[in-house]
C-alpha cells in the first residue's frame, strides 16, 4: 500500500509502540498449536489466560497479570473441556468470571479464585450445551451483565442468559460458518462476518437482519463496530488476494464507502479498535508488526499513522481494558502478544510520548467500567443503555465487589428401562466416546470382581450354616 504524505495535525501522530522488559513478559508457556483464527489469549486487569497445548482434551492457563516470569512447568490449569479449547472471553463486569469454547460442542462459564488457580479446574460453574458442531466464537454482550453469545459450526448463533443458564434465542440466518461478531455500543445491533462471503447487521432479539451485503470483491473475515460513528470496519482480501480494510455505513451495506488494500501477505488481518481514540490496530496472523491508523468522519477516512515492527510472528493478542492500563505513562492501548516458537507473552504498550508528568484529559475520555448497564431479564425484554463511563484520572477502582451467581437448577430425569437419559449425557465426540468406554470396562472389572468376592463370601456362609444345623442335634 502507497501511504501518501500527510500533514493533517494529530495528537496520536508520533504514538509508538514498546514492548515490556524482560521481566515483565510471561515465558515458558505451552501455547496452543491449533490452526483456528482466533486469538487464543484473554486479558483482564487481573488476569492473563492462555490457551494452551494438552493431550485428551482441551485447557487453558490462568496466572495473575502481576506475576510475569518464567512459568512454572507444574503450573494449574482450567481443564474441564473433552475438545480443543477454540476461544476464551473475559467477563467485563465480573473479572473473575471467564467463559470458553471448544469442539466438544460446549461453552463453560468458570470462575478464578482470588490469586489465581491453585490446583487444577475441572468443575465450570455452568455447563452450555445447545450447538450440534462445535463453537468456534464467543462474545460477551457490551452492557449487559449476564449475557453471552456463541456461534458454533453449525451455522447458528445462540443467546445465552446465564442468570437461568439457558439459551433464550437462536439466531439462524446464516449459511455457512461464522467467523466474528461484533457489537455496536450499546449492545442493541450485532455485526457478523461468515464463510459465505455476507457481511450482516443483526438485530440480536428478534434475530432481524437489518442490512447485509455480498462482498463479492472484498472476502470479508472479521468485523469490528466503531463505536458511535454508525460506521463498520472489515478485514478481508480482494480478488487479487491482497489483504484489504473496508469501511461501511452501518444503515446501507450496499457498497463499502472505502476499501484500502494493505499488503500481499497470507496472514489473517486481526482489527482492534479503540472508541476512545478512535485509532484502528491492524495485527496480522504470522506478522510481526502491527501499523495504526486514526478513523475520521471525512475523507480520507483512514489517516495512517505508523506501525510497530518486531522480528517475531504474532499468532495472537490480547487486549487489556482501559481500566488496567498505566495512566502515568500515558500508554492508550495494550497488547499481550503469543510468540509460540518461544513460548513467550509479551505485553506492548501503545504510548502518546508527552513532557509533562501531569493526567492528560486529552487522551483520556470517560470510558466504559467494570458496571454493568443492564440485567440479563432487562436487555431481553428491549431495554438498550449505554455502558456506565468512568474516569482514569484518580486511579479507577471498582464501585461495589459484585459476585456472580450460577443459576440453581433443578434435577430432572428421564428414565427409560432403568436409565436416566439426562444424567448419562451421550459423548459428543471420539475421545470422549473413547473414555467413556474405558471408563465402563474399569467398572465392568470391579463389579465382576465384587460379585466374585460376594460368590465365595455367600458360600463360607453357607458352611458356617451348615456346621451350625450339625452340631445343634448332637449338643441335644
Amino acid at each position: 500500500m502507497s501511504w501518501r504524505p500527510t500533514y493533517r495535525s494529530s495528537k496520536f501522530r508520533n504514538v509508538y509502540g514498546k514492548v515490556g522488559n524482560r521481566e515483565h513478559c510471561f515465558d515458558g508457556f505451552p501455547i496452543t498449536k491449533n490452526v483456528h483464527d482466533n486469538h487464543f489469549c484473554a486479558v483482564n486487569s487481573k488476569f492473563l489466560a492462555v490457551v494452551t497445548e494438552s493431550a485428551g482434551g482441551g485447557s487453558f492457563i490462568v496466572v495473575p497479570v502481576s506475576q510475569s516470569g518464567r512459568l512454572d512447568s507444574h503450573c494449574p490449569k482450567v481443564c474441564g473441556h473433552q475438545g480443543n479449547v477454540l476461544d476464551i472471553k473475559w467477563n467485563p463486569f465480573f473479572e473473575n468470571i471467564i467463559a470458553s469454547c471448544s469442539e466438544d460442542t460446549s461453552v463453560r462459564v468458570w470462575e478464578i479464585p482470588e490469586g489465581g488457580l491453585r490446583r487444577n479446574m475441572t468443575e465450570a460453574v455452568l455447563e452450555l450445551y445447545g450447538h450440534s458442531r462445535r463453537v468456534g466464537v464467543i462474545e460477551w454482550h457490551p452492557t449487559s451483565s449476564g449475557i453471552l453469545f456463541s456461534a458454533g459450526y453449525d451455522y447458528k448463533i445462540l443467546i445465552w442468559n446465564l442468570e437461568i443458564g439457558e439459551p433464550v434465542k437462536m439466531i439462524d440466518c446464516h449459511t455457512d460458518v461464522i467467523l466474528s461478531m461484533s457489537f455496536n455500543t450499546d449492545g442493541s445491533l450485532l455485526a457478523t462476518s461468515c464463510k459465505d462471503k455476507k457481511l450482516r447487521v443483526i438485530e440480536p432479539r428478534s434475530g432481524a437482519v437489518l442490512q447485509q451485503a455480498s462482498c463479492k470483491n472484498h472476502r470479508v473475515n472479521r468485523v469490528v463496530f466503531l463505536g458511535n460513528m454508525k460506521r463498520l470496519i472489515t478485514t478481508g482480501v480482494s480478488r487479487w488476494n491482497t489483504r484489504q480494510i473496508a469501511l461501511w455505513d452501518q444503515e446501507d451495506l450496499s457498497m463499502p464507502i472505502v476499501e484500502e488494500d494493505i499488503d500481499g501477505l497470507s496472514g489473517l488481518l486481526f482489527p482492534f479498535y479503540d472508541a476512545d481514540t478512535h485509532m484502528l490496530y491492524l495485527a496480522g496472523k504470522g506478522d510481526g508488526n502491527i501499523r495504526y491508523f486514526e478513523i475520521t468522519t471525512e475523507k480520507p477516512y483512514f489517516q495512517y499513522l505508523t506501525e510497530f515492527r518486531s522480528p517475531a510472528p504474532q499468532k495472537g493478542l490480547g487486549v487489556m481494558p482501559k481500566h488496567g492500563l498505566d495512566v502515568g505513562a500515558c500508554e492508550v492501548f495494550r497488547f499481550y502478544k503469543l510468540v509460540t516458537l518461544k513460548g513467550l507473552i509479551e505485553p506492548i504498550s501503545m504510548i502518546v510520548p508527552r513532557r509533562s508528568d501531569t493526567y492528560q484529559e486529552d487522551i483520556y475520555p470517560m470510558t466504559a467500567g467494570t458496571e454493568a448497564a443492564l440485567t440479563a431479564s432487562e436487555w431481553l425484554s428491549g431495554i438498550n443503555r449505554d455502558p456506565v463511563l468512568i474516569s482514569l484520572k484518580e486511579g479507577y477502582q471498582q464501585p461495589n465487589q459484585l459476585v456472580f451467581k450460577a443459576p440453581v437448577k433443578e434435577k430432572k430425569s428421564l428414565v427409560v428401562n432403568g436409565i436416566d437419559l439426562l444424567e448419562n449425557v451421550p459423548p459428543r465426540t471420539e475421545n470422549e466416546l473413547l473414555r467413556v468406554f474405558f471408563r465402563q470396562q474399569d467398572e465392568l472389572r470391579r463389579l465382576k470382581e465384587e460379585l466374585t468376592t460376594k460368590d465365595v463370601r455367600i458360600r463360607q456362609l453357607e458352611l458356617e450354616l451348615n456346621n451350625l444345623k450339625n452340631v445343634s442335634p448332637n449338643n441335644v
